[in-house]
């Protein structure tokens, strides 16, 4: 059995987390992915209504609810989704592939949704709804992006839970090994040789999924895995083959979160209760700018999960923050020179501030 590195290094922690908190039949489960999502829209709508409580977001309190359940619909799913088609399938797959099968925009299981997407979704549709109420952009979008690196937080807890965006291989003693690595390309070998192992050791529960493998590659590598995965749970033999075959790498989920989520959240709460007279959009831009500098940084360790746009050395992901610079830098500049509308000059929801 050849071994990549030894599946007891100290701090070494192999990933065989269950994606489903509850399976309620064979084909459908409540899943973490999508609990996340609603933990964010959750979190954003207490925080929103309460910055609006407090006379520190240009809304309303009571339109609060229908200000985020908007802004779920179109500004992250429609967003998201939209984003992660142009900026990631279409690249990879040509416009044919999403012209003759349509229907591709709509499974987003089928890659996920792209947070760059999401932020741009949000980015217009709060230009839509401001212009409808009546209020600042710029002031609508000050409140969301507080809000928004909850749901960015949750996000990546739930992406490191399904095993998924893992990080870049590491020679560093403490890291983790997610087995779903085993299913990327070049890794035929190393898949099939664990998988077989796996299956000697719980033949009972992977035989039936290791001959629908042998029969179809190309459908049944998946469901082998995630049988394996399931029965490593109760059966620590092929939590050993997995750490034996797969590499040692950073837990980049983990690293995104807390920098683009929890970290982005702090800096931004200090910017909005320390600084009530902000000018609108300072926050905003606040949020461009350091959301792409701590999303390049963490590219830096996160393994890029599709084309590099300069090989070896700058991430599609990277590449899509650089525009943020600029986005953010003229919502920063906006906001201080329109200076003078603070959040003490609204009136019935709609704000005073000029030029915004």
């Amino acid at each position: 059995m050849s071994s990549l590195t030894d599946v007891h290094v100290l701090g070494v922690w192999v990933h065989n987390l269950k994606p489903e908190i509850l399976e309620i039949t064979e084909t459908f489960a409540l899943r973490w992915y999508g609990l996340a999502y609603l933990a964010g829209f959750i979190v954003g709508y207490f925080g929103l209504k309460w910055l609006a409580r407090k006379g520190l977001w240009v809304v309303q309190p009571e339109k609060v609810a229908d200000f985020v359940a908007y802004a779920a619909l179109f500004g992250v799913f429609l967003g998201g989704r939209l984003g992660y088609v142009l900026l990631y399938m279409i690249p990879e797959n040509g416009v044919g592939y999403v012209l003759e099968n349509p229907l591709v925009i709509l499974q987003v299981w089928k890659g996920g949704m792209s947070s760059h997407g999401g932020i741009v979704g949000l980015t217009i549709f709060t230009y839509f709804y401001a212009r409808r109420a009546g209020c600042s952009w710029t002031g609508v979008g000050d409140g969301l992006v507080i809000v928004s690196t909850l749901g960015i937080f949750f996000g990546r807890i739930a992406n490191f839970i399904n095993g998924e965006l893992y990080g870049r291989v590491t020679g560093a003693a403490v890291g983790m090994k997610f087995p779903k690595e085993l299913l990327g390309e070049g890794n035929e070998d190393r898949f099939y040789k664990a998988m077989r192992e796996a299956v000697e050791a719980e033949p009972e529960r992977l035989a039936a999924l290791w001959d629908g493998y042998l029969a179809s590659p190309s459908t049944g590598k998946g469901q082998l895995l995630e049988g394996a995965l399931d029965a490593s749970r109760e059966n620590p033999a092929i939590l050993e083959v997995f750490g034996t075959y797969v590499q040692t790498r950073h837990p980049s989920q983990l690293y995104q979160a807390f920098l683009e989520g929890l970290g982005l959240f702090a800096i931004l709460s200090v910017l909005r209760l320390r600084f009530r007279n902000l000018g609108h959009g300072v926050i905003t831009g606040s949020f461009f700018v350091l959301y792409a500098t701590f999303r390049i940084v963490a590219e830096q360790f996160r393994e890029p999960d599709s084309d590099w746009v300069i090989e070896g050395f700058l991430t599609k992901g990277q590449f899509y923050s650089i525009f943020m610079y600029a986005i953010g830098a003229a919502f920063v500049g906006a906001g201080l020179k329109g200076k003078t509308g603070s959040l003490e000059g609204q009136s019935g929801g709609k704000s005073i501030s000029p030029g915004n």
